[in-house]
This record gives C-alpha cells, structure tokens and sequence, in this order.
C-alpha cells in the first residue's frame, strides 16, 4: 500500500487514474477551516460582506488560472512539481524555489494545526496540544501512505463536504439576515476588497508548488485542457464556496475567532448544524495537511538530491516526512496561544504572494511560450546536465521580479510608498507577474530552443521503453 516512489520519474506502464479525480483532490484541498480563515480577511479589516463576497469571487477566479495550469505538467513529465523547476533555476538555483516552498508547507500545517486545536477546543474543550499532536499523527499516516490513498481519502472528503455545505447554503438563502449594509454597493472599501482579492488570489496560487503532484501518475494522453479544467473548477469551486462562508461568518460574528464564528453562524440559521459542519470542515483540514507534508517530503527530497545526487528511497521520504513535521508541529505550538490569529494568516498570505508570484510566472512562461513542454527527465536529475548548477536567467527574472513588487509590498510590518500612496492597498501580484514573465521572455532570446529540444531528445531516450 505505500508508495515507493517520490521525486523520481513516473514511467507510463505505472500511470493510473481518471483525469476527473483531480477535481474532488482539489475541491477537497480547498473546502476546509483554513480556507475558511482567508475568507474573513476583508471583513476583519472593515469590508461588508457584498463587496467581500465580490472580492473572493474574482480573487479565486485569478489566483486558480495560474493553480491549475501547474496541474496540467503533471501528465507531461510524470514528475512533481517542484523538481521541474532545475531547467528554469539550475540544478543548484533551484534551491532558492524550494526554500520558499518548504516556508509555505510550515507555515500552512502550523496554521492548520491550529485551527485544528481550536475547532476541537470549541466542540468538546480539551488541550490543544493534545488535540495537534493527534491531528498530526493522523496527518502523517496519510502521507506516509501516499499518493492513491490520498487520492481516494480526497473524494470521500468532497463528498461528505459537497453535503454539509449545500445543507449551510440553503440554510443560509432561506432564513439568514443580516444588516442592510452588508449588501449595499455604495459601502465600497479600497484596502480590505484589495486585501481580500489577494488573499484569495495568493491562497490559491500556493497551492502550484505542488499541484502536479497529484497529477504526475495521471496517463500522458489527457491532454491539456481536461487536466486544466478538472483542476480548475475543483479548486475554484471549494475554494470560493468556504471562504464566502467564512465572509458570512466573520459578517455575522465579527468578534469570535474562526471556528466559533462558523458554529454559531451555522447555528443561527439551522440550530444544532454548528457541530456537524465543523466536524466536516476538520476531515478536510486533516487531509490537506496531508497533502502539505507530503509536499513537504518531495521538496526536502530535491533539496537532499541538489546537495548530494543520491537515489530516492522509501525510507528518505518517511525520514523527510517526520522531519518537516517536527518543525511544523513545534512552530504551531509556539503560536497556539495568539490573540491575533486571523492578521497573522492573513500577513502569512502576503507574504506567501511575494515569494511565489516571480516563480509561478517563470515556470509557466517556460512550459507553455519558451520550451513548450519540451524537457529531458534524464538531464533534470544531472547535477553537470544541459540545465547546468545556476541559470542565470530564471534567477534574475526572478530577483527583477520580486524587486518590482518592493515599492507595492503592504503588511503589518512594512508598506510600500505605492502601498502607502493608495492607503494601504496591496497590488504587488500586479506587478510581478508580468515583470518576471517578460524579463524571463528577454532572458531566452540568448537560448538556442531548437537545440535544447534536440538535446533534451536525445537524452531521454530509451528512458521509457513504454512510451509510445
């Protein structure tokens, strides 16, 4: 039952699945208390729930198209995610990427560990820290297990999910109230729609560090568009499905921390629902904390094969797993009694958008307009390969990039003068996307493309006697 393999190439004789199962991989992924919390950002900073529920609507719709165009590499190259960024970064570069995504896993599972705790804290009290060691454990045996299990853990999720939800809903359309100014578009706020829009954006596009994760064992001949759109329509519709019920909840309950406002706010429309939709919202929370630290595990791996080339094993991926949840764990203990959790999420998010946005336009870019899915699995794992230890030009388009962004940067801790010129507005994405991509695009003219796809040819083959 466990899987064996973990940042190696899948070959084709071991492909599986249905290119439809990533839409419950990744409703799941997104219908759960932490999606939950990143609902209620533009609410907590003063927006009203119409033009927050705007916000969310278009940020996820923005921040998802990135998501789910990472998602479609996966039945390409029958590699995860993380280690397709050698040919952008070098074989050595790249570590700059996995740095900021192994940040990201920590710092999710730390938050997700803490929502855990509070969710059980407010159904059955409890100690919190028993409460996270036990979320972890359950957790981690999921993403011991692997990918199939995973898979199928995911769709029993969403379906238990897609029930609870739809029962809020109409619950909700059918007897909930509320102020009249919550649903006046005369009540428009710049700086919370702004923070709410990117909220949602950036918590979407966080999840393209390892999108094709899930994908990498999916046929090759899926094509493009089947494997974008399942992806797309699974994360757009959890994601922006439970962070409008958070958007409601913090509207309806603005003082009460996450899990107690989405109780009582069920609670209110349908009394006694409170405990069962919080329960349902905890099965997701489990298994996308599954999902972070088996990413985790793959992004510890790339760094341990970029430091010293070794063979991936069985046991390197149960060690990296314990490993990234060890500092998980101590990082969310140390923060489980905080007053201010939703500004911490929420300057968690922020930063999180920086660090990717430079990358996601890179990778992209590269993959569909330079190289067009034209890479050598082979050379991706030679330290002294056609990729080379630096490329100059995914690193500088990147460092350009995240400079770009500088002026535009909004947090607790440190806005922009653009940021400050605008009232605290945060446009960074705005920015960045396109600065990195272009800078990218100007970079390549220098790269004979025509041979690096003959190089890349000719040195794969052989390397699936399978493939057709």
């Amino acid at each position: 039952m466990i899987e064996k393999r973990s940042i190696d190439y899948v070959p084709i004789a071991e492909r599986h699945g249905k290119v439809w199962h990533l839409w419950p991989v990744w409703f799941s992924g997104d219908a759960h208390l932490a999606t939950v919390a990143t609902g209620v950002v533009g609410v907590a900073l003063g927006g009203n729930l119409m033009w927050m529920a705007i916000a969310v609507l278009l940020g996820c719709a923005f921040g998802t198209f990135f998501m789910a165009f990472h998602s479609t590499q996966g039945p390409q190259l029958g590699l995860p995610q993380m280690i397709q960024s050698r040919p952008q970064f070098g074989y050595v570069g790249a570590l700059l990427v996995w740095g900021v995504a192994l940040i990201a896993y920590i710092g999710f599972n730390a938050f997700n560990q803490i929502l855990a705790a509070q969710t059980v804290l407010s159904l059955y009290g409890g100690d919190q820290t028993l409460t996270i060691v036990v979320f972890t454990l359950l957790s981690v045996s999921l993403a011991v297990i692997g990918y199939d299990l995973i898979h199928v853990a995911q769709r029993w999720v969403a379906y238990i999910l897609i029930a609870a939800l739809l029962v809020f809903t109409l619950a909700v359309l059918a007897r909930g109230h509320l102020p009249a100014q919550e649903f006046t578009l005369r009540e428009f706020r710049g700086v919370p729609f702004l923070a709410q829009f990117f909220a949602a954006a950036s918590y979407q596009i966080a999840w393209s560090i390892y999108v094709s994760d899930y994908s990498r064992y999916l046929p090759r001949n899926v094509g493009v568009a089947a494997s974008f759109w399942w992806t797309y329509l699974g994360a757009f519709v959890g994601g922006t499905w439970m962070m409008l019920v958070g958007t409601l909840a913090a509207a309806l309950y603005p003082k009460l921390e996450v899990a107690t406002a989405l109780r009582a706010a069920a609670d209110a429309v349908l009394p006694g629902f409170g405990k069962p939709l919080l329960l349902c919202s905890l099965f997701g929370l489990v298994t996308i904390t599954s999902l972070n630290y088996y990413g985790a595990s793959l992004t510890l791996l790339s760094v341990m094969d970029s430091v010293k080339p070794s063979r991936p094993t069985l046991t390197k991926r149960i060690v990296t797993l314990l490993a990234s949840t060890v500092v998980a764990t101590a990082t969310s203990l140390a923060l489980v009694s905080s007053q201010n959790f939703v500004a911490k999420f929420g300057e968690f998010l922020a930063v999180l958008l920086y660090l990717f946005t430079p990358w996601t336009a890179i990778n992209l870019v590269d993959f569909y307009y330079v190289r067009k899915g034209h890479y050598s699995v082979r050379e991706i794992f030679n330290a002294d390969g056609m990729y080379g230890r630096w490329n100059w030009r995914g690193l500088w388009a990147y460092g350009i990039g995240f400079v770009a962004m500088v002026p535009f940067f909004s947090t607790e801790s440190w806005k922009g003068p653009v940021a400050r010129a605008l009232g605290g507005a945060d446009i960074a994405m705005l920015a960045g996307l396109p600065v990195s991509a272009l800078v990218y695009i100007a970079a390549c003219r220098s790269l004979d493309v025509a041979g690096d796809r003959r190089r890349a040819h000719a040195a794969d083959l052989g390397l699936d006697p399978d493939a057709a």
